[in-house]
């Protein structure tokens, strides 16, 4: 079975206290549904697009359990704190191979 990976792009953060205070709750919510951290921060060099561009991406073991992560209560008790503090994009991918 593929892997899936949920990658998000911050395109602005408004309000680092409230990001913050969602990674207490987002961190072990997305551990707790399997996911690994492979990346989190500043892309190391930006060659098109937005310079200086938070990016997150988490391995899963399946699209499936990245999907069901995401749509977890524990997850979206962590989203809630997100409105009107930042401005993303979050996708989730098959992996190949």
């Amino acid at each position: 079975m593929a892997k899936g990976y949920w990658i998000t792009f911050y395109h602005a953060v408004r309000d680092p206290a409230r990001l913050a205070e969602y990674g207490a709750l987002a961190v072990p919510a997305i551990e707790a549904g399997g996911g690994r951290f492979l990346s989190r921060g500043p892309a190391a060099r930006t060659f098109e697009g937005v310079e200086k561009q938070r990016t997150v991406l988490v391995e899963f073991d399946s699209v499936t359990r990245a999907v069901q992560t995401y749509q977890s209560p524990q997850y979206q008790a962590a989203l809630v704190l997100l409105k009107g503090a930042v401005e993303r994009d979050v996708r989730i991918v098959e992996g190949v191979g």
